[in-house]
């Protein structure tokens, strides 16, 4: 069976603050529908159902998820028509020039100003300023968690083969590449496979690599050369003209996490915490890092000293979420005010408006 919708983030909550990959999401797309207007005013809702109506006809649906509600959509791209859905409030990147058209749809024409009454107008300010406050406290609390985590990574990163490891990333650009090269460089397409959210870590591995004959579960512990490994093997992927999608890791973008190939149909990626997964199908393999490049002995060599960051750097992460779930909730109490004020027959009207477009796009 084919998958008929991929599933990925273009945005997250980061120690880097908020990071946004739309532009190279979108940026071979011939069209872009920027929905703008406030939270509430049913942009989300539209996306979804013009989601659903497109997988309907058989097409492939690309899906952009909130990392903070994951059931919702930020956007979508109508693959075979090179055509992407995106919510305004969300997608800073998009590219305004490369891009073909972008056309901006308002959904604030469905707010009726008149029922947001003078006294909401003050709570509405003061809420978007706590709103402000709690993303600015979750970003400083993972970035705590990401110092704590170097001096995690510093164990490992003392006790490891360089050599060895820089020979596995070579071995394995010969073994993958070999036979697909050509003269032409490429440049990889830049998501997430997960994200920051309300209620912790969540990703869309599974789903992302359902359909890939080989997947490598690349293993190990922290500093033991994972996202080098991958950024060694992105940069050959590009030179030698091999499709890739670069997938950065959630929690620090700097780092990769993992790397599909269509073409070659597989993926190689960091199978760890908070994204775990093991071997269940014929295709799969485990890729030991820490076994392969670490000097026998360091996990029990620092034991004591490693558990001791790990609860520190545990203890942040929980703090972390518990600010994305604070501005969650602040976030939904902004919202309230504006459903309470949209006048949904105009929405409606403008989700027409989109599946016109998009069915004229779809006719013979």
């Amino acid at each position: 069976m084919i998958e008929k919708s991929s599933h990925y983030f273009a945005r997250g909550n980061t120690a880097r603050g908020a990071h946004f990959l739309y532009k190279s999401a979108f940026d071979w797309l011939n069209q872009i529908f920027v929905l703008t207007g406030p939270q509430g005013t049913g942009k989300s809702t539209v996306i979804r159902s013009l989601a659903d109506n497109l997988l309907e006809k058989g097409q492939h649906v690309q899906c952009f998820h909130s990392p903070l509600r994951p059931d919702e959509l930020d956007g979508i791209i109508a693959t075979e028509l090179k055509v992407g859905i995106v919510d305004g409030r969300v997608c800073e990147g998009i590219p305004k020039n490369e891009a073909g058209e972008i056309v901006a749809i308002n959904f604030g024409e469905a707010l009726d100003n008149s029922r947001i009454f003078p006294e909401h107008l003050g709570t509405i300010e003061e809420l978007r300023g706590q709103l402000v406050d709690a993303y600015s406290k979750a970003y400083e609390t993972f970035l705590t968690a990401l110092r704590i985590h170097d001096e995690w990574e510093k164990y490992y990163i003392e006790n490891m083969d360089f050599m060895k490891a820089d020979q596995i990333s070579q071995e394995l650009i010969q073994e993958l590449y070999a036979g697909h090269e050509n003269d032409t460089p490429t440049i990889g397409r830049h998501l997430f496979f997960g994200a920051a959210t309300p209620k912790g870590a969540f990703d869309f591995i599974q789903s992302l690599t359902a359909q890939l004959e080989r997947r490598i579960f690349i293993k190990g512990r922290p500093g033991s050369g994972k996202s080098t490994l991958l950024k060694k093997l992105a940069a050959a992927a590009e030179k030698n003209g091999i499709e890739v999608q670069v997938y950065h890791c959630g929690f620090d973008p700097n780092s990769l996490d993992m790397l599909i190939f269509p073409k070659l149909s597989t993926a190689i990626f960091d199978s760890n915490a908070p994204h775990e997964y093991f071997p269940d199908r014929d295709g799969d393999e485990i890729l030991d890092m820490y076994t392969l490049t670490m000097a026998p002995g360091t996990d029990e060599a620092f034991a004591a000293e490693i558990a001791a960051i790990k609860e520190r750097y545990s203890a942040k992460m929980k703090e972390a979420t518990a600010h994305l779930a604070l501005a969650e909730d602040i976030d939904s109490q902004i919202k309230a005010f504006y459903v309470a004020a949209t006048n949904f027959s105009i929405v409606e009207e403008l989700r027409l408006q989109l599946q016109s477009k998009l069915n004229e796009l779809l006719a013979p």
